[in-house]
């Protein structure tokens, strides 16, 4: 029963791409970057997009041209490359007034470091660093890395099993460990909590600006890559690792039975690709043809999918492969105004527009 789920959730992928087609086109915005891994804006900067440069850096794009000096630069304070190294960004929501960032890197010892940063409003103050989270990693594969503040304030760290295959250690369902799970932070307090657990790599997840509910792009072992999605108010919620990897079952072990279990809303077999890139409920203006739907893609074949959320909402979803493919598709972007940006680790940003 099992198996034939997952044969109709991937040939769902496929069959739908003649109707996903649109007019919109993903038009390269910026070239020549070094190994760029994220892309976001600040609040109170409806004109500036922030690039983070998997070696240490985050640049600055104003108008669409890239600024030369660096907004922080730590590379030194970095192991790159890999699945190591500057992983993301996130920007306090009250940033145009107090100036606080945070950044989530490997450190040169190849452990998770989460440190906010004060900046001036033209580079951040590296005296400022005040370090929130420090979790040994024992791989160095699978180390999450997104930062997304979510609804109600706290800022949300993705944390990946630790590495190796098949999560050797159960971390997933060990709630002993932070590893593997998704972390709630008080940015004020420094106190830390579990928003979920059984997470692989959730390379990347966000949450939806209209309805504040979570989507995970997580990473999968060798057959399954797979997106899961919470409504708002719905954490903390158990997403299955290594027990399952999407929707099979992958070894016989114990759930950890603190947070009900949640299935994956899609999946996708590795014919299809080997590494989900998570994504955005697209909220921009430019595009209302895709107004609702949540697109994701994967880094190893560059396809681009998308879900519409209220079908996901009446257990009901369909995704939909979309006509556009970027190389080393390593993530998503929003901009001040929601529109989507694509970031290949090649060194391009793409901007979807009609």
């Amino acid at each position: 029963m099992a198996a034939a789920v997952l044969i109709a959730a991937a040939a769902a992928v496929g069959v739908a791409q003649a109707a996903g087609a649109s007019a919109a086109k993903l038009r390269p915005l910026l070239t020549g970057l070094d190994q760029p891994v994220y892309v976001t804006a600040a609040p109170g900067e409806p004109s500036r997009l922030y690039v983070v440069e998997q070696p240490g850096r985050i640049r600055v794009v104003e108008r669409s041209k890239l600024r030369s000096e660096p907004f922080l630069d730590i590379g030194k304070l970095v192991s790159c490359c890999g699945e190591q190294g500057l992983l993301s960004v996130a920007f306090h929501p009250g940033y145009a007034q107090n100036r606080r960032l945070y950044v989530n890197y490997t450190d040169t010892g190849g452990n998770t470091r989460v440190v906010e940063y004060r900046s001036d409003g033209v580079r951040v103050l590296p005296a400022s660093a005040r370090r929130l989270l420090a979790v040994d990693q024992p791989y160095p594969n699978h180390n999450g890395g997104q930062l997304q503040f979510g609804p109600g304030g706290r800022l949300y760290v993705g944390m990946g099993d630790g590495g190796a295959g098949g999560d050797p250690e159960n971390r997933g369902q060990d709630s002993t460990t932070l590893l593997g799970k998704l972390v709630a932070i008080d940015v004020d307090s420094g106190a830390t909590s579990l928003a979920g657990s059984g997470l692989r790599n959730p390379w990347r997840f966000s949450f939806d600006r209209l309805t504040g509910d979570l989507w995970i792009g997580d990473v999968g072992q060798g057959e399954w890559e797979e997106v899961n999605h919470v409504v708002k108010g719905g954490l903390p919620r158990n997403f299955g690792w290594s027990v399952f990897e999407g929707l099979a079952r992958l070894k016989e072990a114990p759930l950890d039975t603190s947070a009900p279990l949640v299935q994956p809303v899609a999946v996708y077999p590795h014919a299809l690709g080997c590494s989900i890139t998570g994504g955005y409920v697209y909220r921009g203006k430019a595009i209302p043809a895709l107004q609702g739907r949540y697109l994701y893609g994967d880094f190893c074949s560059g396809r681009i999918w998308s879900l519409a959320v209220k079908a996901v909402r009446g257990a009901a979803a369909k995704p939909r492969l979309e006509p556009w493919n970027v190389a080393q598709l390593v993530s998503f972007g929003e901009d001040a105004a929601g529109e989507l940006l694509a970031v290949s680790l090649a060194g391009t940003i793409s901007r979807l527009v009609r």
